[in-house]
């Protein structure tokens, strides 16, 4: 049944899933309800590549993840709609400045709604170079990126899975854009990036590729 293949792999147990030991830090709760429409994020949504420097708060780090991945169902259904509910995605926050964050990089657990530490120290500028220099990425006070384990997807849809992966990657990256606006915020999508250097900075394990990045920060 596809909701016991959806809580084994909220459990760890599909191939692949990276297990990592090191620190978790508890993500604030989410917020299930704020002042701003459908409509109107729909309307306000806009790339926004020019930050303040300014920090954003843990809070707010939290809401974007649950808009993104977050568990919204007891059987363990996300936020954003999956192929066989297989959940191909993964996703990291690069933190450089955010309040009660250490900088460094972290890969969110969306099961306890956690992240767990990857990397310790600020690599945005490392993330940066390895984007072609995009600016954005360097100045933001956090970015988001989302890779994807197709293996997760292809096991059951084989080489169509791929398709589906990408799919899923767009309706993720628009509910954090739609909630970027919502805690009046400012994000980009980046997809011209060094496959290999990205991989590498964010320590990703084998079979794990990274396919979007989103920088996030206060609006100038």
């Amino acid at each position: 049944m596809v909701i016991e293949f959806t809580l084994s792999h909220a459990k760890g147990m599909i191939t692949n899933m990276p297990e990592y030991k090191s620190e978790t830090i508890k993500l604030p709760a989410p917020l299930q309800n704020s002042n701003t429409s459908t409509e109107e994020a729909i309307l306000k949504r806009r790339s926004v590549r020019s930050y303040k420097d300014s920090p954003l708060t843990l809070k707010e780090i939290s809401q974007l993840l649950w808009a993104a991945q977050g568990i919204t169902d007891p059987k363990g259904l996300r936020a954003a709609p999956s192929a066989g509910a297989l959940y191909p995605l993964e996703i990291y926050v690069i933190a450089g400045n955010v309040n009660d964050l250490p900088d460094g990089i972290y890969n969110y657990r969306p099961l306890k709604h956690e992240l767990v530490t990857i990397v310790k120290g600020d690599k945005r500028n490392e993330l940066c170079n390895a984007a072609l220099g995009q600016s954005s990425i360097r100045s933001a006070a956090a970015v988001i990126v989302f890779s994807a384990v197709y293996e997760r997807t292809t096991m059951k849809y084989g080489g169509r899975g791929i398709k589906y992966v990408h799919i899923e990657i767009g309706h993720a990256a628009q509910n954090v854009f739609l909630q970027a606006v919502s805690l009046d915020l400012g994000t980009v999508v980046i997809g011209a990036f060094n496959d290999d250097d990205v991989t590498e900075v964010l320590k990703m394990p084998d079979g794990e590729r990274p396919l979007y990045i989103m920088p996030v920060g206060r609006m100038k």
